[in-house]
């Protein structure tokens, strides 16, 4: 398993951009948990890492849209500090979707 950071910037100035928004926000939302607007932390195999990419390269608009990936350090997102509302999630749990 890995420990991943997923950030996203699509380009919402068109109808079009909303809606690859709204489809690259609800994958996400089957991956990980959202820690901010377009912040994902996930765990994840390197086959469901792959179908992530693979799924978002289909949505985003290559041109307009950035996505970017960081892997961490195993376990990487055990050692985050958070400030303000920011809270601490469990990435090894059971997720009730």
């Amino acid at each position: 398993m890995m420990d991943l950071l997923l950030t996203y910037d699509v380009d919402t100035t068109d109808p079009g951009g909303a809606r690859r928004l709204r489809r690259v926000a609800k994958l996400c939302e089957g991956y990980g948990l959202r820690v901010q607007k377009s912040v994902f932390e996930i765990v994840a195999d390197e086959a469901d890492f792959l179908r992530l990419l693979a799924r978002i390269d289909e949505i985003i608009d290559t041109e307009r849209d950035s996505v970017r990936i960081y892997r961490l350090p195993h376990h990487g997102l055990a050692a985050v500090q958070t400030c303000g509302t920011a809270r601490l999630e469990s990435h090894r749990d059971d997720l009730i979707v």
